[in-house]
């Protein structure tokens, strides 16, 4: 007697808007408002800071909304899938990264404000690989050190050691563009990613002797270019050339303290509509917030982005997998350090670097990774009751 094989029944269409109605039931709801009131802030300060030179009355307020839904999808896409399956290509998403930061480094590289970090695409469209490197060091870093030694609740040694080479790999690829800001989170990346694990403590105090040992050769061994040189300087005393390398630095506190507590209204800036801040829909974003919503529109910003950073410190600490805590946690380092250094050169506490502010500032590919982490942190959280 032949025996026929049991064909499981195919998954209806209404069956599978279920099974995504659930999941999206099951994410973080208070995370999601957070990113979604940022980034709607977000595209109104894009809007009013470029709608004068800009072309078209909007300015770049289209582009931009159309980049936040790529990158919505993206994130989306990101926090269906299983992220412990994502432990598993870890190294190809990794590689697929380090690519593009070697192909920055040939001819298919083009230069944007000093930093030989784009790939140009054609139509105004560019990809910046640097970006994507945030998140596959990330995604590497957890892979890594989520396995502890036996016996131990600590990683092994030869994994930490793999996992301080990528980094480094990674970081000099970023310094040969050279983008100081970006290098900058990827140590502070590493730097949560060894913490987070528990690694011992003598491999902390080595890695902070090696952070200090490099930041004093790149120092005097000139490594820096002319123009980061310049703005260390302009941080250290910004009065002492206020139309030459503290010009940026001097403008940023006058466009944020003469919106005092209200601010002047939305397109109502002189600073922004003037254009007296370089790079005010991207960098400098947080001069347009300070000068046409006030000190009470910076606070609410700054609020909605500390209530992202504790949602996510709370679903790494609810986490009951080593992987997704170590995920979770990283991103948590990376967005925090780069919404520190991007307000803090506004207000002066803070050498200037090029860092965007997540979720607000305008830009393709940083904003497509800080979606796909948002996606990361989701996919952490919809998981937590299985473990």
């Amino acid at each position: 007697m032949s025996r026929v094989a049991a064909v499981p029944p195919k998954t209806s269409s209404a069956g599978r808007a279920v099974t995504v109605l659930s999941a999206v039931g099951r994410m973080d709801g208070v995370m999601l408002v957070a990113v979604a009131a940022l980034a709607v802030i977000g595209t109104l300060l894009v809007w009013s800071s470029t709608r004068t030179w800009a072309a078209g009355s909007t300015g770049l307020v289209k582009k931009h909304i159309l980049l936040l839904m790529i990158g919505s999808m993206l994130g989306g896409v990101v926090a269906m899938v299983n992220h412990r399956a994502l432990r598993a290509y870890a190294p190809v998403v990794y590689g697929l990264t380090l690519v593009g930061l070697l192909l920055v480094i040939t001819p298919l590289g083009t230069t944007v404000n000093g930093a030989h970090s784009w790939i140009m695409l054609g139509g105004g469209f560019g990809l910046q690989p640097s970006e994507f490197a945030k998140v596959g060091l990330v995604l590497m870093l957890a892979m890594l050190l989520a396995k502890p030694a036996e016996g131990t609740d600590r990683p092994r040694g030869a994994d930490v050691g793999i996992a301080l080479v990528i980094s480094a790999v990674t970081m000099g690829l970023v310094m040969l563009q050279p983008d100081l800001g970006t290098t900058m989170v990827i140590g502070v990346i590493t730097a949560g990613a060894i913490v987070i694990a528990g690694v011992r403590k003598r491999w902390i105090a080595g890695l902070f002797l090696a952070v200090v040992g490099g930041a004093v050769t790149v120092w005097f061994m000139d490594v820096l270019e002319p123009y980061q040189i310049a703005r260390f300087t302009a941080f250290l005393n910004p009065a002492s050339d206020p139309r030459g390398v503290g010009y940026n630095s001097t403008q940023s506190l006058i466009a944020i303290g003469s919106g005092q507590v209200f601010g002047k209204g939305l397109f109502e800036g002189g600073q922004t509509t003037g254009r007296f801040v370089p790079e005010q829909h991207t960098d400098f974003i947080f001069t347009v917030v300070g000068e046409e919503f006030g000190f009470l529109g910076s606070v609410t910003v700054v609020a909605l982005l500390g209530t992202v950073l504790v949602r996510g410190v709370r679903i790494a600490r609810e986490c009951g997998d080593r992987f997704g805590t170590l995920v979770a946690g990283v991103i948590v380092c990376w967005l925090a350090f780069q919404t520190f250094v991007n307000i803090g050169m506004t207000i002066g506490i803070m050498p200037i670097t090029g860092l965007p502010l997540p979720f607000v500032s305008y830009g393709g590919t940083a904003t497509f990774a800080h979606m796909i982490a948002i996606g990361l942190l989701q996919a952490v959280h919809m998981r937590e009751e299985h473990f």
